[in-house]
Formats: structure tokens, sequence, C-alpha cells
């Protein structure tokens, strides 16, 4: 029962936002049509936290609203009224009867670029509010509250990996005049922009994750390739997420563990594993962090790269995180496949160790100064939600897929300063592949083309064949022209013949039918002879 309450403690506490995001911003939306809902700095808004959003460019794109089909219900996407409608669009969408996820999922199947949600209740505070909560007011429902007391997130339930497309959620005193103005039929056009802060050539980049977090376990074993190809061009620094045990109530007066196994030393450092059924503690959870942490700064600390520390996280997964050790519960408990995992990424366990001990530990009543560093740096950036991603200290949006990671790094150079890589991939349909073979190739059904679409280049091997091509084309048309000039040649000189050559009389027993000439010239060519006027 003790443990049980505690848990629920540990969430409660953690439930609701202690600080606000990175004011760094990395999207826009204005409305460009018509002029009097033009804002000279934009609407504010909340980006989804799914989706794919292009980092480095802007979406601009006539506006449609979905009246009252809510778009909650897959097979509602075929009853959309889209008379008028031309493609690309944008779609707003009211908000309400089912999640962020599903509503975006099936705008896109509707055939939506990207997707506006319009909120139904005013954030509390707020003047527009106001008339809200007036009987007397149109908007008025006794039913519902009149306002909301936090700004809402547009979270992924869970099963947001599938959505390429952007959205954003406007608040109800925006959203209001802009559904008015579709309902009277008005013209309306938006842009919604995505950019990353770019002050220099060298960008940096933080991801805040945790070892129990399914999420960007695939992103922590594929990008290994970008980061060999950005080099020196880019520094990463990786965090830890924890909870803070001390706010939460886990750690007594009496230095006792009130949170029992979720928390290391005697409830200052919590995790909550929020996949109960695979056995890991959140001690072992803080445990691996804290190991993670001590690679990192033995090993890509100083370079900001770091490449055995990718390795490690590789190896650890391949080894450690999955077949038997996950289904025995032995993920980040098991001593002999982590250092298997060490040993295979070049990483000295016996220095990781040290580190683990020297900054406090985890066994002990005592602070340990690496994890309290983590507390501080999630306060200071505004960390509520992992995983997350920043790049030149603004919060990237969106599922952290390779593609939108590669991309937010490469809309964080300076314009002219991006490496090559980035100016050959970024914009590449499948940027995965183009990082790992270094151009962007096109794939069809008929094998690969080796289209390099970013750089506007062919592959040399593809060259070769089109040129190749070219030459046999040529050639073909070259003999056609040749036969046909000597078939031409061969009629004028025998209309000469016919006309100046003296005929034979008639007693010799010679023909004068130019016609049977012809066919017997015609037989003769056939069967390989050639005769001669002269």
């Amino acid at each position: 029962m003790m443990m049980m309450k505690s848990f629920a403690l540990l969430l409660a506490a953690f439930s609701a936002p202690q600080a606000c995001w990175s004011d760094a911003v990395t999207s826009k939306f204005n409305v460009l049509i018509p002029k009097q809902l033009n804002k000279a700095d934009g609407y504010d808004h909340r980006d989804a936290m799914f989706g794919i959003p292009p980092y480095g460019g802007s979406i601009q794109q006539p506006l449609y609203y979905a009246g009252t089909n809510n778009l909650c219900d897959s097979s509602t996407t075929n009853k959309l009224d889209t008379t008028g409608w031309s493609s690309p669009f944008i779609l707003l969408v009211d908000r309400g009867d089912c999640s962020f996820v599903q509503k975006v999922r099936n705008s896109q199947r509707a055939g939506a670029s990207a997707v506006l949600i319009a909120d139904d209740i005013c954030i509390c505070g707020r003047d527009e509010c106001a008339s809200d909560d007036d009987p007397d007011s149109a908007s008025f429902d006794p039913g519902q509250p009149y306002c909301e007391s936090q700004e809402p997130i547009m979270a992924d339930d869970g099963s947001g990996s599938d959505i390429s497309i952007p959205s954003f959620l406007l608040f109800k005193e925006d959203a209001d005049p802009i559904r008015t103005a579709l309902i009277n039929d008005g013209h309306v056009r938006v842009q919604m922009s995505f950019s990353v802060p770019a002050p220099d050539s060298r960008v940096e980049y933080d991801l805040w994750t945790s070892p129990a977090d399914d999420v960007t376990r695939e992103l922590q074993e594929d990008f290994f390739s970008a980061v060999l190809a950005l080099q020196e061009h880019a520094s990463f620094t990786p965090h830890m997420y924890i909870y803070d045990g001390v706010y939460a109530g886990c750690h007594g007066d009496n230095g006792e563990d009130m949170c029992l196994d979720l928390c290391t030393n005697a409830g200052r450092y919590c995790s909550v594993e929020l996949d109960l059924n695979s056995g890991a503690t959140g001690q072992e959870v803080v445990a691996e962090a804290l190991r993670r942490i001590c690679v990192w700064n033995l090993y890509g600390k100083d370079n900001g790269i770091g490449l055995p520390w990718w390795e490690y996280i590789k190896s650890f997964t391949e080894l450690c995180d999955s077949g038997s050790f996950s289904s025995a519960g032995k993920v980040f408990s098991d001593e002999d496949c982590i250092e298997r995992a060490m040993t295979n990424a070049g990483v000295n366990k016996t220095k990781v160790d040290l580190c683990m001990a020297e900054s406090g530990g985890t066994t002990e009543d005592k602070n340990n100064t690496l994890l309290d560093k983590e507390l501080r740096d999630q306060q200071t950036s505004g960390i509520v939600l992992i995983p997350s991603l920043l790049v030149n200290q603004a919060v990237i949006r969106g599922f952290l897929s390779f593609d939108t990671t590669f991309k937010a790094i490469c809309a964080g150079f300076s314009k002219g300063s991006e490496p090559k890589i980035c100016t050959d991939c970024a914009n590449c349909h499948d940027e995965k592949t183009c990082v790992e073979k270094g151009f962007c190739s096109y794939h069809s059904n008929n094998g690969l083309l080796g289209i390099d679409t970013a750089s506007g280049s062919v592959a040399f091997p593809t060259f070769l064949a089109a040129l190749g091509l070219l030459l046999v084309l040529f050639a073909l048309v070259g003999y056609i022209q040749y036969r046909r000039q000597n078939s031409f040649m061969r009629q004028q000189i025998q209309s000469v013949v016919a006309e100046y050559m003296p005929v034979s009389a008639q007693n010799s027993g010679a023909s004068t039918s130019l016609a049977l000439e012809e066919e017997e010239d015609d037989d003769n060519e056939r069967n390989g002879t050639t005769y001669s006027l002269s």
C-alpha cells in the first residue's frame, strides 16, 4: 500500500509542468489574406509534439474549415464537403471529442498538408475570456468551465508516429475570427513557418531522454551515421531526465526513502518506469542514467561528438535491452551485459565506475553532483516532457525521427555555412539513406537511378549509362539517315538513266521497262549483290 501511495505521489508531483518551455521560437503562424486578420508579430499558438515540421521552410496555402465534422472517425474523411477546395490546403478543425493525434491523422488522410486545431476554451486570466463568464453571452455554456487554468499541450497519445504533417493549436480568441471568416465564405490564406536560431557555423543540439525512453531508442541507434557525417560542425550534449525526489516528497526527514525502489540516494533522485511489466526499477534506470552521463563526460564532453557514447548506446540496446535480458527484467541490472556493451564501444568500465562513485554514487543518503546538475539544467531549459530536442537552445517539436532531427540541425546553421552533408541531404526524400550513402538517391521500381535531388547532379555510373544511351540513339539515327540518303540517290540515278540512256532496238530483245530494271535491282540488293552503273 505504501509503495502504491508513493508511486501515485510521484506521478502527481510531476503531472503538471514545473516550468515554461524554452523562449526560443521555432515556428510562426500568420494570416496573409484577409489583411484585417494579419498580425504584425503573428499569432500565438502551440506546436504539436508529433508530426514532421519542415524545419527551414514554410507552408503557405489556402485554409478551409471542416465545419461540424470533428474528424474523430476515419470514415468521416470521405464526408468532408470539399466543394471549391483546391489542393494543397491547410485544414481548420475544432478541438474536442477525441485526441489531437486522431484529428490530425484523419486530416492527413483527407489530403491536408497541415492542420490548425481551433481551441474552444479560453485560458483563464486573458481579457478575451471575460465575456464567456457572462450567462448572457452567446458563447456561455453552463455545462463546461469557461476557461482553462493552463495552456494545453498538443501531446502525442503514443500512436502519432505515422503522422507526417505539422499542426498547431490556436487559442480560442484567435481561432474564432478566422473561423467566422471561413464560414462567411471568405478567402483565407495562411502561412506556417518553421525555423531554428542560426547564429553561426556550428550548431549545438541537446537531447533530453531517459534509459527507459522507448521513443528515442531507434533515433539513438540510427543517428550515429549523422554524427559521423556532421563531425565538428555540430556539438551534441545528451541529458538524462530524472525526477527530483526531494520535491516529490520521496526523501524523508530522517533519510528514509519514501518511494522505495523508484529512487536512489534515499529518495533524492527518481525515475518512473512506465512499462511496469518489464521488471526494471526506478533505481536501476537512475543508475543507468548516471552511467551514461559518465560515459559522455569521459568520451564526448570535450569534442561534442562522443562516438564511443553513441557506440555504447547502440551496443547496450542490442545486447541488454532485448531478448532474454529484457524479458527477465535485467535490462539495466546485468553487470556482465553492461561490461560487454562497454567493451564493444571501447569504453573503460573502471573509469566509468570511478566517475559514478566520485560524483556521489546511487546507494548512500547523499547528493550526487552529476544528477544535481541534470536537475538544474532541467529547470534552466524548462524541460517538462521527454523526449525533448533542443537545437541552438530552441525546442524542436514533432516526432523525433531521424529526418526531423537532421532537418532541424541543418536548419540551425547560419546561411552559407551549412556543411555539404546538409546541402546534399537535408531536402532529400530519404535523409537517412542519403546521409549513409553520401548522396540523395531516388529509388524506383526499375532500380536505382542515382539522381541527387539535393544538389541537382547525378551519380557517375548513371552519367555513363545516360551517355552510352545517347551515343546508341545517335548511331541509330545516323544509320537510318544513311539508308534513306542511299535510297534517294539510287532513285535519282535511275531517273537520269531512264531519261538519257539510248534504248536498244526492239529486235535486240532488250527490255525498255524501267519498272523491270528497278525490280531486278531490288532483288539483287536483297540477295546481297551490288551492281555498278558505270
